[in-house]
């Protein structure tokens, strides 16, 4: 679930980052609002995500979203270059936020496998007697 609150997070984050192009250095009032009301938004949920989510993969996957979005957004609506080196930087940037993701839930379910161990068993402490594992 909160891989879904932080996609949406960046969702948001696209979504400000847009809409600050469109406030025009913030003097036009309604473009100006959806901006802030974004970032509140994207900035709410991020830190909901935060709560059980690894910082880095987390921060990297949410700002990733924007990027992409509105690199996406930038060639479909404003006319940006389409050029394939773009676009091969573009799939990296997806590869990037795909990979984080599978390697964070990788880390989560073996972090979870780690808790249900007893802590200070003498097999961690080094001082088994000699015969013993």
């Amino acid at each position: 679930m909160a891989w879904i609150i932080l996609i949406i997070a960046g969702l948001f984050e696209t979504v400000w980052a847009v809409s600050l192009k469109y406030s025009e250095g913030f003097t036009r009032l309604w473009p100006s609002v959806i901006t802030i009301a974004a970032m509140a938004i994207s900035l709410y949920l991020l830190a909901l995500s935060l709560k059980t989510l690894p910082l880095g993969a987390a921060y990297t996957v949410w700002t990733g979203i924007g990027a992409l979005g509105t690199v996406i957004y930038g060639i479909g609506v404003f006319g940006e270059s389409r050029d394939l080196v773009k676009i091969i930087f573009v799939m990296m940037i997806i590869g990037g936020i795909v990979g984080l993701i599978v390697v964070s839930e990788k880390e989560s379910i073996a972090g979870k496998t780690e808790q249900s161990q007893p802590v200070g068993t003498e097999s961690e402490t080094g001082n088994n007697p000699p015969g013993r594992p």
